[in-house]
């Protein structure tokens, strides 16, 4: 009680913004008719596609679609006003933007960051979940598992957003997923089934979550404190005049910084919901998005000399086996599995399915010309090919002591075309998460802004404190996205504002942090459980309906 006192003491005198302002009706038939025009153009983005390959979806099927994406699409557009606040909070609680043209403005470099995204991260995600259950993203389990992992994460963001607290939708999804992998390895009663969560991928996604934070506490605290040593201005680490923007110089900088945070925010954190429409789309059309149909007629000579350099490879390590295609298939499932494919029968297999992968290329000329019966075989060929390299590649010293006379190059040189061709991103799906994102960047921001401006720490933040705090912010989610890692601005950016606070001698309010840190703490099993629960519960239902 005593702590609590002694925060709401030292916070009772900073200036309020005025967060209540009475929204224009213009405004909301503007934001109206930009969400009826972003679901139209994604519903007439997939009849198109579908009817370009000749594949003609059922009533059910289109309806089941527009369900699941709805849903996928919900995720980023909580995920926007829920993680995209934090990006906002600075300028607003140092004047230098109002409270409405802050978060159209972030919104629309959120927007701007998801269109100029790679899709690294995305699929970095998706490939923690088990390897049949992306294969067959079609079947009963992949649509229980789409749908369970999608209505675990927001289910738990919009539960900790209405309590003001700053979750991460990033811990949120993944927790997710990795709920959906171990329940569905505990479901597996046979030992060959489906493997559970890809631990090795894991491993990595949680040390970029769990780094993140720290560098943002650090790299913040350092930067101010070489600022005050750099930068003499004395109003940069003045706290904000009531309703007074800063001096122009001070509010560009913040100004800067709240954009390339709404910048890396949609860059890393869009394409998180991308990676799970892309299953959605695989499972339901699977002609149209199974396989990069966009891909030229002129790659396919490029592909067929990689895989015959990737086959000399493969042949050297086989001991001259030659499994038939669906051996193989099975052998590189189970290498996956096991996470264990440095053996001559996987070698062996990896020269049958590749063989098979060029023969039905050179038959249908390129990868768009593969009819609709032939699509979901060659797209999981593709697919464990592609992992399998990965697998075999990732340490990159061993992978050139294993496969000399540059052996190695010829492996991943094979695995990048086997990439291209099935893990791509469609334009359209790309606009669709961004307006979602920009959109969501406009709503229920505030219960966030509160916590992050006023509460982490003892006094307001100062010019210096924010920009500081942004630049980290900026930075580090940036590399992340060139890295191929998600992280959460959440956690990044609240523990680069906390190290301000450090750095500037404030201190901070011990009840805020610990909420804070709860939430962080509780999210990744939280999530975990709700999604294992609701994967069980839907597969139940569908396995009933089918023997019904």
């Amino acid at each position: 009680m005593a702590t609590r006192a002694a925060d709401q003491k030292a916070t009772s005198g900073r200036s309020r913004i005025p967060l209540d302002h009475k929204v224009h009706p213009g405004a909301t038939l503007a934001f109206l008719a930009v969400l009826i025009v972003g679901l139209g153009y994604a519903g007439y983005s997939i009849f198109s596609d579908t009817q370009q390959v000749g594949e003609t979806l059922a009533i059910g099927a289109f309806a089941f679609l527009g369900l699941a994406l709805l849903i996928a699409l919900g995720f980023e557009f909580v995920n926007g006003f829920h993680d995209t606040a934090n990006a906002v909070a600075t300028v607003i609680y140092t004047h230098s933007l109002k409270p409405v043209i802050a978060v159209v403005w972030s919104g629309v470099w959120n927007f701007i960051g998801v269109v100029f995204s790679t899709g690294a991260v995305a699929y970095s995600i998706i490939t923690l979940l088990p390897v049949d259950l992306i294969l067959g993203v079609g079947s009963a389990g992949g649509y229980a598992m789409i749908f369970a992992l999608l209505l675990a994460a927001v289910t738990w963001n919009l539960g900790t957003w209405w309590l003001g607290l700053p979750n991460s939708s990033s811990h949120a999804l993944i927790g997710s997923i990795l709920g959906v992998g171990v329940a569905n390895q505990w479901l597996t009663s046979t030992p060959g089934g489906t493997s559970g969560v890809e631990w090795s991928q894991a491993t990595n996604v949680l040390l970029a979550l769990l780094v993140s934070p720290v560098i943002g506490f650090v790299g913040a605290y350092l930067l101010l404190k070489l600022m005050k040593k750099v930068v003499s201005d004395p109003q940069l680490y003045e706290e904000p005049k009531q309703d007074t923007p800063p001096p122009l110089g001070i509010r560009s900088l913040l100004v800067f910084t709240c954009t390339a945070v709404s910048f890396a925010h949609g860059s890393n954190d869009g394409q998180k919901g991308m990676g799970l429409i892309m299953l959605i789309l695989i499972g339901v059309a699977p002609t149209a998005y199974a396989l990069n149909r966009t891909m030229p007629d002129s790659s396919t000579p490029a592909f067929i000399q990689a895989s015959a350099a990737a086959q000399t490879v493969f042949r050297t390590k086989s001991g001259g086996a030659t499994p038939d295609v669906e051996t193989a298939s099975a052998t590189l499932r189970d290498a996956l599995r096991q996470h264990d494919a440095d053996r001559p029968q996987v070698y062996a297999a990896l020269d049958s399915v590749s063989t098979d992968i060029v023969a039905e290329l050179k038959n249908y000329g390129s990868i768009r010309h593969v009819p609709a019966a032939a699509t979901k075989n060659l797209r999981n060929e593709m697919y464990v090919v592609y992992d399998t390299l990965r697998l075999l590649t990732k340490d990159e010293d061993k992978a050139k002591a294993a496969y000399p006379g540059g052996g190695d190059k010829k492996l991943k040189d094979y695995g990048k075309l086997l990439e291209d061709g099935t893990r791509f991103i469609p334009i359209w799906v790309k606009i669709s998460v961004a307006l979602a994102l920009g959109l969501g960047t406009m709503i229920g921001w505030k219960r966030i802004v509160v916590t992050v401006g006023e509460k982490i720490g003892k006094t307001h933040l100062t010019y210096g404190m924010g920009a500081a705090a942004e630049l980290i912010a900026a930075s580090t989610i940036l590399l992340a996205q060139v890295k191929g890692m998600p992280v959460s601005t959440t956690h990044i950016l609240s523990s680069g504002v906390a190290g301000t606070m450090v750095a500037d001698g404030a201190g901070l309010q011990s009840s805020t942090v610990r909420n804070i840190a709860m939430a962080w703490v509780t999210t990744l099993p939280a999530a975990m459980v709700l999604a294992g629960v609701l994967y069980a519960i839907f597969l139940w239902i569908v396995q009933a309906m089918r023997l019904g």
